[in-house]
């Protein structure tokens, strides 16, 4: 299948390799041209502007991939629309507030193009263990894509459509939101068992015995495991957490629906106040925990 990929940061150009390696036409798209070029070199299509991306598709249906930051999504999506030609395919696979899709679905609409939202998780190891996707849009725009978020999903990923636009990034909004409070669980634990009253517990050989069939079991605290066998004391990172904002959105859902969010609230609470220094050895925990799955920075940027 045919798709144009437009944005290829971490998870972009992780999506966009192994949509390439699964045998499909890749044409790859970015502000920077350096990753084009890199593109380029593992044999995907470069387009360097967006009248290049659309003159490849020749006489064929335009699915063009937008991996970008919320923040600028509208006004991308908007210059797109003005050059797509008639029943394109417009996904939209980045973290975007769920509560625009309905207007960008509408906008997009106008022109006859369909626009598909996608909550993508899978960080850095997407490309490896496949991409778990939750799709929203439009049903037959979904059953047209379904190639290639089958090749996205191998080995172990999945996806699955949950209705109207929006619905996509909503799932994968709680998704992040909940991710929030399991890190906070994994950190604030690990912490005590630092910090206790028995000192020489090895925290690297807990979460080794943790991974093996306990409740606890899950990739995070295998991520987090891996970290503390790496760097047991967290040198070098100074426990300032960033929040990407789904988990700020989720909050507010809640709050309008009247669901009280405790956990999760708490969670989002504390790298709040990492931002403002107050930071301890639970938060550095958690910085890398991020950087583990992906590829943030270690010490508190996007």
């Amino acid at each position: 299948m045919k798709i144009a990929i437009s944005g290829l940061g971490r998870m972009g150009g992780q999506i966009a390799r192994k949509l390439h390696y699964g045998g499909h036409e890749v044409i790859a798209h970015n502000r920077s041209p350096e990753k084009v070029d890199e593109a380029k070199e593992y044999g995907a299509v470069p387009a360097y502007t967006e009248k290049e991306v659309v003159k490849a598709f020749g006489e064929e249906k335009v699915v063009l991939w937008l991996m970008l930051p919320a923040d600028v999504i509208d006004d991308k999506l908007d210059e797109w629309l003005k050059i797509l030609p008639p029943s394109s395919i417009v996904i939209d696979g980045g973290n975007s507030d769920y509560r625009g899709d309905k207007a960008r679905w509408e906008r997009a609409s106008a022109r006859d193009v369909s626009l598909v939202d996608i909550g993508t998780s899978g960080g850095v190891w997407g490309l490896e263990n496949g991409f778990a996707m939750m799709v929203g849009g439009e049903k037959p725009s979904y059953d047209s894509i379904t190639p290639v978020l089958d090749t996205l999903a191998k080995p172990s990923g999945a996806h699955q459509h949950f209705g109207e636009a929006g619905t996509g990034h909503f799932v994968k909004m709680v998704h992040n939101a909940i991710e929030y409070g399991m890190m906070q669980s994994l950190a604030e634990g690990y912490r005590v068992l630092r910090e206790g009253p028995y000192p020489e517990i090895d925290l690297a050989a807990a979460g080794d015995v943790w991974q093996k069939s306990s409740v606890v079991t899950s990739w995070l605290n295998d991520l987090t495991r891996q970290a503390l066998h790496e760097n047991p004391d967290m040198n070098d990172i100074s426990g300032v957490v960033a929040e990407s904002g789904e988990a700020r959105w989720t909050l507010e859902t809640a709050k309008e629906l009247g669901i009280p969010m405790p956990a999760i609230q708490a969670a989002f609470d504390v790298r709040l106040a990492s931002q403002n220094g107050k930071t301890d050895y639970s938060t550095k925990l958690l910085a890398a925990m991020r950087a583990k799955f992906g590829g943030h920075d270690i010490n508190g940027n996007q």
